[in-house]
């Protein structure tokens, strides 16, 4: 009789079990659509300021989850700089100063060229599952596309935002958009991503807005304009000696 009456008061409780996938499966479809052994990416990176808009272009390497370069192409005050990261350490060439340098500790949160990216968010290329333990924790249509709404909790003392939120399109296995939030549980990030191509087997973003919710503006459109999976990449691309030639 006890049990008859569990049944009766918590319907909708065990709906929801029955009805929603494995997070962790989710999270693993995310990561096969978005990771990769080498990828090489030209972009544009749109900083929407306070006085306009203006457009940073490059070229990045990576290799792994610890491994990756980029050499931006314009505009001209920035052009010939470079970044490399090996494992948890990054470099940045200044061609007006022909000087190297390295950032660490608090540094990696500084913007990124006054965007609304910060060095954290470009070196953070490990998979989801190795960084995050995941629930479903329900259900909503983004521009006419269901999802499944995920919150992500660290489980790795390093990883770049304790917690997250994100709207998985419920066939394509892509987030659609995202929270990411401190320790202190304040919202210091929005992501729309869209712009979602076929790229061989995979489903990919072209187009992702980040937005500092610390900071006013229209945040920043990082746009890809071509993209390349499991490609050979020689080896002195990801070194020191790279950074100046």
């Amino acid at each position: 009789m006890k049990y008859l009456v569990f049944l009766m008061l918590t319907p909708g409780l065990l709906m929801a079990q029955q009805y929603y996938p494995n997070a962790e499966v989710i999270l693993q479809k995310v990561d096969d659509n978005l990771t990769s052994t080498t990828k090489v990416i030209e972009s544009q990176m749109v900083i929407h300021g306070r006085r306009g808009s203006r457009t940073v272009s490059s070229k990045g390497y990576a290799q792994g989850f610890n491994t990756s370069f980029t050499e931006y192409l314009s505009p001209e005050r920035e052009k010939g700089t470079k970044m490399l990261k090996l494992e948890d350490r990054l470099w940045i060439y200044s061609p007006s100063t022909d000087r190297t340098i390295q950032l660490s500790g608090h540094m990696l949160k500084q913007s990124v060229m006054g965007s609304d990216l910060s060095y954290e968010d470009m070196m953070e290329t490990r998979k989801l599952t190795e960084m995050y333990n995941a629930t479903v924790i329900g259900e909503e249509t983004i521009d006419g596309r269901k999802t499944w709404v995920l919150e992500l909790l660290a489980k790795v003392v390093d990883a770049s935002y304790e917690k997250r939120r994100m709207w998985i399109d419920q066939v394509r296995f892509i987030p659609l958009q995202e929270e990411l939030f401190a320790k202190s549980g304040q919202l210091l990030k929005k992501t729309v991503l869209s712009d979602v191509a076929r790229i061989g087997a995979r489903w990919y973003p072209k187009k992702i807005n980040y937005k500092d919710m610390l900071k006013e503006g229209e945040g920043t459109d990082f746009i890809i304009t071509d993209i390349q999976f499991d490609v050979n990449i020689p080896d002195y691309i990801f070194t020191k000696a790279s950074l100046k030639k």
